[in-house]
């Protein structure tokens, strides 16, 4: 199994940045298709981004240009970059993992077996 624990939220004004970090305990974060995923008050849980094994991303349309996601296996960590945050960027934000390709399981949480606890971020305007 595989153990994430997120960390990096806080409380920005709009056009700040955050940094968000995922960091798992187990198996090598490459042999996973790894995700963040993001959930605000009274809304479904929603894919942000993706990254399989060989490196490749996936964006939502409403954070291309923003946002980036990375991975390091030496550090078994998984980051988010956010830049340009708005206000409905606010959320619960998580890191989740799963051993099916990205291909199969990316657009919906439940194809994720191992979830993080959620970090908050909150955009002032």
């Amino acid at each position: 199994q595989e153990h994430l624990v997120e960390s990096g939220g806080g409380s920005v004004q709009a056009g700040g940045f955050l940094r968000l970090s995922c960091t798992a305990s187990g198996d090598a974060i490459n042999s996973y298709c790894m995700a963040w995923f993001r959930q605000a008050p009274g809304k479904e849980r929603e894919e942000v981004a993706t990254i399989d094994r060989n490196g490749r991303t996936n964006y939502a349309d409403f954070v291309k240009g923003r946002f980036t996601i990375s991975q390091d296996k030496d550090k078994n960590t998984l980051t988010l970059r956010m830049k340009s945050l708005k206000p409905e960027d606010t959320a619960l934000y998580y890191c989740a993992a799963d051993l099916a390709l990205c291909s199969v399981v990316k657009g919906s949480p439940l194809g994720f077996e191992f979830w993080g606890q959620g970090t908050q971020v909150n955009v002032s305007g």
